[in-house]
């Protein structure tokens, strides 16, 4: 009887999963399998070949008001605005400035008869409103020295490339071209990529730019519980990676505090957000020597990326950036916190990664923004160039710091995806998600001793130190959180 009962509930539980899945598929707008659920898509990186950077030259900027005063030193009178004529031709729009010496438009007078081309009074620059962004900044090739031609635009990007039939890189990707491919070129010449290209990013992201602090949901000195409670909690849920349900069981059977599984969730975000801005602007020890990777991370039932970027030396996290996407951007954004932590660029900056060439596209852009540092790609698992035998050692640091986060639990058959951020829920909500990995964060670099540091924590704070246990350390270090947050705003 006994067997029956248990092949009934078995096949009870087989059928609500499979009810699971069509809603969680029909919530999100597709189909999902119990493979799509249990494995994260492993998608290759997409076939795209970064070209080196380009030379940016970027045109002397001055100042209208000094170019003024200079005026009327040597002439002995100011520089008058322009008179325009009452005609629809002449007129400038009231937002226009020179691109040049940021002039108003009162010295901005239309050239060409209103079509669209204007002159700067007071430098004497000429420019379009098509094109006045490029007075800013000019791209040329690294190879022939020639100006870049736009040739696309896009959502977030505009595609540059490099004309000159004479160009070094243009002529030598000719050479090498089989008598077959050449005949292919002729009949399609767009099948292949053999000219210079260069892409500048349109995004709305300003490096080194301060990031505003989020408000707890939950007060924390207003909880019902005791810090030694709270502290327990975060050790039970973060330190061993217990999901939210197990640490309220846990705290009931064991201390015999009666918590839900939803306080432990809000706990847990309000001490993520509190403890943030100290993670992030702690005045780090770094080494230089920096690494880079994404691992996955499950959100509302799909798989997210996680990248992190690493102090290979030091042990210390210093980028934990949850994104839906594998993207630029998200290069971006994690090398930006990189840098932010940073006291000044050093001119040998690098940063050691895989062969994804997001970070090759994230160098760009901040070279864009003039700050260049240089990327390594560790490309494969075998040393098939000499960048990758020269960096693996660093790329390994990092691939081992994500099986530490993931935890020692294997997940399906031969793979082992590990278990310390919930390997058969995963987290409900992105804010769980960026809540987990921030307190992981801060466990990882203040609080969990470390091997290669024979014992020590990657960031010795003397005050963490000397306590007795965990509980005490959770406790004390979001008391140095808060105490942070209310010097920053004094």
């Amino acid at each position: 009887m006994l067997p029956q009962l248990l092949a009934y509930l078995l096949e009870i539980i087989k059928s609500q999963h499979q009810i699971i899945v069509y809603l969680i598929g029909a919530l999100l707008g597709k189909s999902l399998s119990r493979k799509d659920m249990d494995e994260p898509v492993r998608k290759p990186y997409r076939k795209l070949q970064v070209d080196d950077l380009p030379i940016i030259d970027v045109p002397e900027t001055l100042d209208y008001r000094q170019l003024l005063a200079d005026y009327e030193a040597r002439h002995g009178r100011p520089l008058p605005p322009i008179q325009r004529w009452d005609n629809a031709k002449h007129r400038v729009p009231d937002s226009l400035t020179c691109p040049r010496c940021q002039a108003p438009s009162s010295y901005l007078y239309a050239n060409n008869g209103g079509k669209g081309q204007y002159q700067c009074k007071v430098c004497q620059c000429r420019f379009n409103h098509r094109n006045r962004f490029k007075k800013q900044a000019v791209f040329r090739c690294p190879h022939c020295f020639q100006t870049l031609e736009k040739i696309k635009e896009r959502k977030d990007y505009y595609i540059y490339k490099c004309k000159n039939n004479d160009c070094p890189f243009y002529q030598k990707n000719l050479r090498r071209m089989s008598q077959k491919e050449r005949q292919r070129f002729q009949q399609n010449p767009q099948a292949f990529k053999v000219r210079y290209l260069f892409r500048e990013f349109l995004f709305d992201f300003q490096p080194l730019a301060p990031s505003s602090p989020k408000k707890p949901k939950v007060d924390l000195s207003r909880l019902a519980v005791s810090s030694h409670t709270l502290g327990l909690v975060l050790t039970y849920y973060v330190n061993y990676g217990m999901s939210s349900r197990q640490t309220a069981g846990i705290m009931k059977d064991v201390h015999g505090v009666s918590i839900s599984h939803q306080t432990v969730l809000n706990y847990a975000n309000s001490v993520a957000l509190m403890i943030q801005p100290f993670v992030d602007q702690f005045p780090y020890e770094l080494s230089g020597s920096f690494c880079g990777d994404e691992t996955y991370i499950r959100v509302k039932g799909r798989w997210h990326y996680l990248f992190f970027m690493f102090d290979a030396v030091k042990k210390v996290v210093l980028s934990y950036r949850v994104s839906p996407h594998r993207d630029t951007l998200s290069a971006i954004r994690a090398i930006d916190d990189v840098l932010r932590k940073l006291p000044s660029i050093p001119d040998d900056l690098s940063f050691v990664v895989d062969g994804n060439p997001i970070y090759l596209l994230a160098q760009h852009f901040f070279a864009q923004h003039g700050i260049p540092f240089d990327v390594r790609q560790v490309i494969g698992l075998t040393n098939e160039d000499p960048v990758s035998e020269e960096f693996r050692a660093l790329k390994q640091i990092i691939e081992r710091f994500n099986r530490t986060f993931k935890g020692n639990r294997t997940f399906k058959g031969n793979r082992t995806f590990k278990g310390n951020y919930r390997p058969t829920h995963g987290f409900g909500a992105e804010e769980g998600s960026v809540s987990f990995v921030t307190l992981f964060v801060a466990y990882f670099n203040f609080l969990r001793p470390h091997g290669a540091l024979e014992g020590r924590v990657p960031v010795v704070i003397p005050e963490l130190a000397d306590l007795p246990h965990m509980p005490a350390r959770w406790t004390k270090l979001i008391a140095m959180a808060q105490d942070f947050l209310q010097q920053e705003a004094a």
